[in-house]
């Protein structure tokens, strides 16, 4: 087989479509272990940025690109007719919700008319982007077996598609896969080489293919039956983590009623050496997995006539948390015969999880609205994130408040969102010189010092 041989000798040309948070960790390995990488990107300031060996994700070292671009290993281009120099494409691209928390598959969809208008025979196409089981083989492969394609580079309708004649055969003239990205940006532990892969294959050879292609860059190929079975893998892994956020996140609200320290509780619990794994609460779900992949499966299991009651209920917690927040911010405000109505709040951190600078899905968003419409002045500082940014939600026009004794001073209520490092380091500053703090992190922890400015929400 050709295409193994050029995996083989590392002369396969590697394409990655979507050069985000998955994508540019995945192309720069690839480049890293010898093959040649094309990115592509319909956002047209990313590819300069790349293409100087420049980084805008904060956890990529500018390092690692400019290495690769340097050696002329990896390029980024906005040219998708390129996608017929490759050998292997792979898609990384956004599956977000739409405004009824149903599946919006947009940029598959785009990408994979794409790819079928400038496949050619012999290439291997992977889905890595997070989706409901059944994606990969209902909606890419009639694509790519007709060519079907209707679309110009760059995502615009062409008047004239590019069917084929006849079909192609998967698995003979072309190789279709997904294997589900289990990116965990900023992790100190694992990153995108050593976090063993799932891949599922349309047929056999489709999946000794891509198995041969990622165990060149990973540290554990775990090859699956089917596309389906790989899918719902990635699903698995989010809804178990989405279902224990949501039990200690109802477990909280109860125990603050019992005037019980849920931090302490699950502190003590996970000394427990067998049969428990500490999850921990916060102030909503963020990222780009967990807050969406599990009402990707509670919209396809409607289609077989079944209820996922327990992922929902999971949902409805989770998505509830930043109004307990505001609540407990409420009453925290009452006790000092304060209003929130006319507060001013000062929310620490902005990106979903600490010490990076992803916003993706962060409650942080969330509870800005809230806070507005209950009529607060609300800023935000991240060492992170120096001004908001644009998402499909919401369009906030503010900067990162500097951190001084005049600003916290201030604030009605310092609001911890996100539990930097920079934050802990500070804290005996931030209590210090704070008149409120409503703590969703634990981020100080039981500093006894300060028990009467500190409440946990």
């Amino acid at each position: 087989m050709e295409l193994l041989n050029k995996i083989e000798s590392k002369t396969a040309l590697v394409g990655i479509i979507g050069l985000g948070y998955v994508g540019l960790p995945l192309g720069l390995e690839f480049a890293a272990k010898g093959f040649n990488v094309t990115g592509f990107d319909i956002d047209e300031k990313k590819i300069p940025i790349l293409n100087n060996g420049k980084s805008y994700i904060k956890h990529i070292k500018e390092e690692r690109i400019k290495k690769a671009v340097d050696s002329k290993k990896f390029e980024a281009t906005l040219d998708f007719s390129r996608l017929t120099e490759c050998d292997a494409i792979i898609i990384c691209v956004p599956t977000p919700l739409d405004e009824h928390k149903e599946p919006d598959l947009t940029y598959i969809i785009n990408s994979g008319k794409i790819v079928a208008q400038y496949l050619r025979k012999g290439q291997l196409v992977v889905l890595e982007s997070s989706t409901y089981p059944g994606t990969t083989e209902e909606i890419l492969l009639p694509m790519f077996e007709t060519g079907d394609g209707g679309l110009e580079a760059g995502g615009r309708m062409s008047e004239v598609g590019d069917q084929r004649s006849e079909k192609w055969v998967v698995g003979k003239d072309f190789y279709l896969v997904f294997s589900p990205e289990r990116e965990d940006p900023n992790n100190p532990d694992f990153n995108t080489s050593t976090i063993p892969k799932v891949i599922g294959g349309m047929t056999a050879d489709c999946l000794k293919v891509a198995k041969a292609l990622y165990d060149n860059v990973i540290v554990k190929t775990v090859p699956v039956s089917s596309p389906k079975a790989a899918e719902a893998t990635k699903l698995l892994e989010n809804i178990y983590r989405s279902v224990n956020i949501a039990l200690v996140n109802e477990l909280k609200i109860v125990f603050d009623r019992m005037d019980i320290d849920v931090w302490e509780v699950i502190e003590a619990a996970k000394t427990k050496p067998f049969g428990f794994h500490a999850f921990y609460p916060g102030p909503g779900l963020g990222g780009h997995c967990i807050p969406i992949d599990p009402f990707y499966l509670t919209w396809k299991a409607k289609e077989f006539d079944m209820n996922t009651r327990f992922i929902e209920l999971a949902g409805e917690i989770n998505t509830s948390m930043p109004y307990y927040v505001v609540e407990r911010t409420m009453e925290a405000l009452n006790v000092s015969k304060k209003s929130l109505n006319g507060a001013k709040v000062l929310i620490l951190g902005a990106s979903y999880k600490k010490d990076i600078d992803d916003m993706r899905e962060s409650p942080t968003l969330k509870l800005i609205e809230i806070l507005r419409e209950k009529g607060a002045e609300v800023d935000y500082n991240d060492p992170f994130i120096p001004k908001l940014p644009p998402t499909r939600k919401y369009k906030y026009d503010m900067s990162s408040v500097e951190l001084t004794e005049k600003n916290l001073a201030k604030y009605d209520v310092v609001l911890v969102s996100t539990d930097h490092t920079y934050y802990k380091e500070k804290a005996e500053f931030i209590i210090q010189y704070s008149k409120l703090i409503i703590d969703t992190r634990n981020a100080f922890g039981n500093n006894s010092t300060a028990n009467e400015k500190i409440y946990k929400a």
